[in-house]
């Protein structure tokens, strides 16, 4: 992890090296990291600090699975994190039930891959920055699936 500068991003700062869901470790740590990161960062600062991990996400994500040599390694995680930054970005603020809410609907999406989700994991494939850019892309799709889901909820039942 410490080797390049990209492993410690795209591995979520360690939060990706678990043996078991490494994807449901690193989108925990994002959770809780946003959560600190409010404290200090107002809404368009955030969004700022958002924009700027996608860009070095594509980067260390490409970078990191080619030193890999996987073209998705399970423990590259920053994808998530990003992902679910953005969901709690345009969500918040919402006490713990919608916050675990969007956690579990971002990790159904994430996990089971349904369509649009698939077609996003399908997409973009291989080494180099389609790949990397492909590690990302399917999260961000589970995002936005997840953000329907809540803004569809919020709209019937307040």
């Amino acid at each position: 992890m410490l080797q390049h500068p990209a492993h410690l991003i795209a591995l979520g700062f360690g939060s990706g090296l678990g043996r078991v869901a490494p994807g449901t470790v690193g989108t925990l740590w994002a959770w809780l990291a946003f959560l600190v990161l409010q404290l200090w960062l107002t809404p368009a600062q955030m969004g700022g600090l958002i924009a700027a991990s996608l860009v070095a996400g594509w980067w260390a994500c490409t970078v990191t699975a080619r030193h890999l040599r996987v073209a998705d390694p399970g423990h590259i995680v920053w994808d998530e994190v990003v992902a679910m930054w953005i969901v709690l970005w345009l969500t918040m603020p919402m006490g713990f039930g919608g916050q675990l809410a969007a956690f579990a609907l971002f990790r159904f999406f994430d996990a089971v891959k349904p369509d649009p989700v698939k077609w996003a994991d399908r997409l973009f494939k291989g080494f180099g920055p389609r790949g990397g850019w492909g590690i990302m892309f399917d999260d961000l799709v589970a995002a936005f699936c997840t953000l329907m889901v809540m803004a569809l909820w919020r709209h019937f039942f307040g």
